[in-house]
């Protein structure tokens, strides 16, 4: 079993014993919580988005986990919500910071009335949260401004490398389309009902026809999903495989949510195999995200926690992996979050990790798998830009391109 995900083993381990004692028998949430504490638990369609940005992070975090594990004790929570295309925003950025807004339903005819859409880079940002929250719009347009400055400006060289030998580089290029889908997610009952599975078929759909119509080649497409928008993004890899044959480059989820509504016998969400390579930052692995491993590579910056720090609530909390990739993307800034392969931070403080070596964000190497620890600061700038600790692999002097991702 992977190591970090002995947590959320443990706490569902009691409810499984009761559930093996007989094949019709579903423990009821009464048998193993507190009757004060039962009665204190909020239902679904009581609890809103702006009373867990008014919580503190701990009391937030025990709460959402408390309301994904009742969810999985007899699976009560249907995940029955598919927006409706029409309702999902899409908003397309060039390399000069011009938007045009769509929705889901004709974004792909908006992108290829540009005559340069599909020329270079493409990244697809999928949301999770609605933008209505301010910490997830700071984050959000932290990312947004940052993929206009890797468009538009000449890459800088990365800390400790001669600036001279970057002169010469001319800007990445590309578009950063935005696909909306936390404005349809109004309230907490739709994040926990959110067919990710449907979702993500929807969307996949528009990828296959943003390849086609654009002549968009699948390396320079780049899917990033924040939340359960990152569920979305691996159903919607999954989808878009069995639409064209092939996969999806890259998609890198940005703390994957736990997810509450799902069918036990359906597996949805992101994992290894979504895409050709895929990547996850948990900011929030005991609050609403999750321990488990769900990509080739994942990142837990300071280890599995409720919330990186800084964070002052679980929105907050998962936000902040949008904020550290988007500090990654960028100019000069792709080797800020140096990490070691390593099964927890104290082996990583330690010393004690596997010797492999890779940067969070994305300069992400490609060719390593694994668990990665690093230590991140409560403010921006969050990478700490020190050197990681000594290595044995190559990749301590690897050169990265990041024209390539």
């Amino acid at each position: 079993m992977n190591p970090l995900g002995v947590v959320c083993f443990v706490a569902l381990v009691a409810a499984g014993a009761l559930a093996n004692q007989s094949q019709d028998y579903s423990p009821k949430p009464s048998q193993w919580l507190k009757p004060n504490e039962l009665e204190a638990t909020p239902s679904l369609n009581e609890l809103t988005f702006e009373q867990l940005e008014n919580m503190p992070l701990e009391k937030g975090a025990k709460l959402m986990r408390k309301l994904y594990h009742l969810s999985q004790i007899d699976y009560s929570v249907s995940p029955n919500f598919v927006p409706s295309p029409s309702n999902v925003p899409v908003y397309i950025f060039n390399s000069k910071g011009e938007k045009e807004t769509c929705n889901l339903n004709n974004y792909v005819n908006i992108a290829k009335e540009k005559p340069t859409f599909g020329d270079q880079e493409v990244t697809v940002f999928i949301t999770g949260l609605p933008q209505s929250l301010d910490d997830v719009k700071k984050a959000n347009t932290k990312l947004i401004q940052a993929y206009i400055q890797r468009y538009s400006q000449k890459p800088e060289a990365p800390q400790g490398e001669d600036q001279s030998r970057w002169d010469n580089e001319k800007p990445v290029g590309g578009h950063l389309v935005v696909i909306d889908l936390g404005h349809a997610i109004t309230s907490v009952e739709r994040y926990a009902t959110l067919d990710v599975k449907e979702t993500g078929k929807m969307i996949a759909k528009t990828l296959a026809e943003l390849e086609r119509e654009c002549n968009v080649d699948l390396e320079d497409i780049h899917v990033i999903g924040q939340g359960i928008g990152a569920n979305v993004a691996g159903s919607a890899g999954k989808a878009f495989k069995d639409i064209t044959t092939h996969k999806l480059d890259r998609i890198t989820a940005l703390d994957p949510a736990s997810h509450m509504g799902k069918d036990p016998k359906v597996l949805a969400g992101v994992s290894r195999g979504s895409a050709r390579f895929v990547d996850a930052i948990h900011t929030s692995a005991l609050g609403m995200g999750t321990t488990r491993r769900v990509g080739d590579v994942d990142f837990f910056p300071n280890g599995p926690c409720q919330g990186v720090p800084g964070s002052r609530n679980v929105i907050d909390a998962q936000a902040r992996a949008t904020r550290l990739f988007a500090e990654s993307v960028r100019p000069g800034n792709s080797r800020n979050f140096p990490a070691v392969e390593a099964s927890s931070l104290k082996q990583y403080r330690n010393n004690d990790g596997y010797g492999k070596r890779t940067y969070m964000g994305i300069a992400t190497h490609r060719d390593i798998s694994g668990d990665y620890m690093l230590e991140v600061n409560e403010q921006s700038p969050y990478g700490k830009r020190t050197p990681a600790h000594k290595q044995k692999s190559y990749h301590g002097v690897h050169q990265v391109k990041t024209e390539n991702y």
